[in-house]
């Protein structure tokens, strides 16, 4: 709680100290405007269902950034383990984006249930509505979906019910507040995830950033929801798979010819992604080795072990945005800004 009350008060700091932009610049078309403080922002729950106290803590989140949540109108429903229908869900984000008064949309959680949405989304809608999405896990879905049909960036980040860290915030700050064009990572914290950064080939490479939870992903292969990869940056994270299930997923975007098409991939966090063992032996391939036998082959820039996934003080990254990735200082620099 202590951490959570000094990065609140962190961020309010920033924003009193008048380091919050003056009114938004005129919009470039196809880019969401940039927040300010006093925006109001939607607040969803596209996947698994919310609890009372985690609809409570996002909103001490959003306000902690100084906006103002809006609740979407479905956020408290439950329908099996789905925060209400569908169609209710999908009713949510609609809603939001046709409503002028939201600036930006937050998820408040994952889990599980935002692929089930994305026939049901008003495209039109959305694309004549540029705004953020914010969150990260299950909300993978949505962050390829956009990429693929809305045109515009989206923001990889803690969901508002997570605790966000100094590093997450600043990071989206100077992303969606600020509109600049940050360089993110370079500095891997063992501490937190336990791994140390890996450059797997080296060399530099530019593209559009495209990615999130690779089980997601897997899920959307071979479908129209999934953006189009020639020459895209790709990273990846997950969380409670074993290695073999990590090394079916990584074969099937090779069968896809995915991985072909690539012009560079990060291989972020695995969390709780340990190989079984007996004693002191590790049965079968460690996460790392799976990991070397698919993408160091590729012949291009990859590295592994940046703070992207289910991990404390994680990195916001901008989805559909064209990046610079640099694998041997593991660096992915913001090539243009992802708000107008």
């Amino acid at each position: 709680m202590t951490d959570r009350r000094q990065v609140l008060a962190g961020m309010a700091a920033v924003i009193a100290a008048g380091l919050a932009p003056a009114p938004a610049l005129a919009r470039e078309q196809g880019q969401p405007p940039r927040l300010r403080s006093g925006d109001t922002v939607g607040l969803i729950a596209p996947a698994s269902a919310v609890s009372p106290r985690q609809v409570e803590f996002a909103q001490q989140t959003i306000r902690g950034m100084g906006l103002v949540p809006q609740l979407g109108r479905h956020v408290t429903r439950v329908d099996g383990y789905l925060a209400g229908t569908d169609e209710e869900r999908a009713d949510d984000i609609n809603a939001m984006f046709a409503d002028r008064s939201i600036r930006a949309v937050f998820a408040i959680s994952g889990g599980w249930g935002c692929a089930r949405l994305l026939p049901l989304l008003d495209w039109d809608g959305i694309h004549a509505n540029p705004k953020l999405l914010v969150g990260y896990s299950d909300i993978t879905a949505l962050h390829c979906a956009f990429a693929a049909r809305a045109g515009f960036p989206t923001i990889h980040a803690p969901n508002a019910a997570n605790t966000w860290q100094a590093l997450s915030w600043n990071n989206f700050w100077w992303q969606a507040f600020a509109g600049t064009r940050p360089v993110l990572g370079g500095a891997e914290d063992e501490a937190l995830t336990g791994r140390v950064g890996r450059t797997l080939r080296g060399g530099k490479a530019k593209g559009r950033l495209v990615g999130g939870n690779l089980t997601v992903i897997s899920t959307l292969m071979g479908t129209p929801w999934m953006p189009e990869m020639d020459g895209a940056i790709l990273f990846l994270e997950d969380v409670g798979e074993e290695p073999y299930r990590i090394d079916r997923m990584l074969q099937q975007l090779r069968l896809a010819g995915v991985r072909d098409k690539l012009g560079g991939i990060i291989f972020g966090q695995c969390t709780r992604c340990n190989a079984p063992t007996e004693g002191e032996r590790t049965l079968g391939f460690t996460l790392d080795e799976v990991v070397d036998h698919h993408l160091t082959p590729l012949g291009i820039p990859a590295f592994a072990g940046a703070n992207i996934g289910h991990i404390r003080n994680q990195l916001s990254v901008p989805v559909g945005a064209v990046v610079e990735m640099d694998a041997d200082a593991r660096t992915i620099g913001v090539s243009e800004a992802v708000v107008a």
